[in-house]
């Protein structure tokens, strides 16, 4: 059954699913679909061609859906879906896509701390934590099980890996490999994250392989095309394939140890 309180305006396009819980003074406006379960505290703003999935909580003051904070928009047809079971907190923004089609978009069991930003044409994965006042440029990608600590700030297309973990205050401006612990002006990579990845099950085995990968890539004396010569001929764990494709489609260039 819908609770939705007497203050809320909701306009005649919006779509809720049951069991949605809508809190005093909000404003829901546009082609929005809100899944079942979900709750949205007081002062909520969304609008535009935005998906919110079911069992996700929005506290109070966030702004969901508004236009893309690019000069190259032009009034396109945009997305912004967001997945199942995540926690938005207080005065998060987040923002429509740029360019015909294009959808911003954030998956399930994440975590967005007071004031973070995600722009335009963002993709981030699932179990991610975006700590306080983080602020993610445009077509910025986040993989699976990384954390971003506060004030962490990403350049546009950046990309940073799954289970990483970024120290607060950070600027990232190259991609960050999965797996490793990254921090400083601009983030630079400082070893695996070994205390993440054995708090998520990773066997000594593959973080031994990890850790062996990571060498050659920076403390190996060789530049980066030669160390993923080299890596590619060690026996590859998952993970250690996984940095491969990474370094491979980097745009940006990957961030090496300072």
């Amino acid at each position: 059954m819908k609770k939705i309180h007497p203050s809320a305006i909701i306009a005649s396009t919006v779509q809720l699913a049951d069991n949605v819980d809508i809190g005093p003074y909000c404003v829901i406006e546009g082609n929005v679909t809100i899944g079942a379960g979900t709750r949205l505290g007081p002062f909520v703003h969304i609008q535009g061609n935005t998906t919110i999935g079911e069992r996700c909580t929005v506290h109070a003051g966030a702004s969901i859906g508004g236009l893309p904070q690019d000069l190259k928009f032009r009034g396109e047809k945009t997305y912004l879906k967001i997945g199942d079971d995540n926690d938005i907190r207080e005065y998060v923004t987040m923002n429509l896509a740029t360019g015909e089609g294009e959808t911003t978009l954030v998956g399930n069991h994440n975590l967005l701390m007071a004031y973070a930003h995600v722009a335009h044409n963002c993709l981030i994965g699932d179990h991610c934590v975006i700590a306080n006042s983080v602020a993610l440029a445009g077509h910025i990608v986040v993989e699976d099980y990384a954390i971003l600590g506060g004030m962490v700030g990403v350049h546009q297309f950046s990309k940073v890996g799954r289970h990483t973990i970024i120290g607060g205050c950070s600027k990232i401006t190259k991609d960050i490999i999965p797996y490793v612990m990254a921090d400083g002006h601009p983030a630079a990579p400082s070893g695996i994250n070994r205390v993440g990845l054995k708090r998520r099950g990773f066997s000594d085995e593959s973080i031994a392989q990890l850790d062996a990968a990571y060498k050659l890539l920076f403390r190996s004396g060789l530049n980066v095309s030669d160390a993923v010569r080299e890596i590619g001929k060690l026996d590859k764990s998952d993970e250690v394939s996984h940095i491969l494709e990474f370094i491979k489609n980097s745009s940006r260039g990957i961030a090496k140890e300072s």
